[in-house]
């Protein structure tokens, strides 16, 4: 069983910078096999997909934060990051981590999720 422990999320001022932190356990080269990702969802809205990065390490982000978040692997610590800068009260939103199995049966694994709140 893959579990997922977010961490990172805080109150930071329009135009700071927030890095968020995902730790991975629970099977053995995880990112060989599962793509990982952020998601956020903001009060009152659909939970939507921030970045993504597959075991080849190719990436896709939302049009919202192209240029602005980047999303990383440190395979020795089993963690993935979103680096988020010049952030907006739009970003506010509580910021969830996955990991997905894209196969005969599809597996998803979420974190529970780590706040993030922009505002002066």
């Amino acid at each position: 069983q893959v579990q997922l422990v977010e961490s990172g999320g805080d109150l930071v001022q329009p135009g700071g910078s927030l890095r968020l932190s995902c730790a991975a356990s629970g099977t053995s080269n995880i990112f060989s096999h599962f793509a990982m990702g952020w998601y956020r969802q903001a009060p009152d809205s659909e939970r939507e997909m921030v970045a993504l990065i597959t075991p080849i390490s190719s990436t896709n982000y939302a049009d919202s934060v192209k240029g602005r978040f980047t999303i990383s692997i440190d395979a020795a610590k089993n963690t993935v990051y979103l680096e988020m800068n010049s952030l907006t009260p739009e970003d506010t939103a509580v910021y969830y981590c996955n990991a997905a199995f894209y196969g005969p049966t599809s597996l998803h694994y979420w974190g529970r999720g780590t706040q993030v709140t922009v505002s002066s």
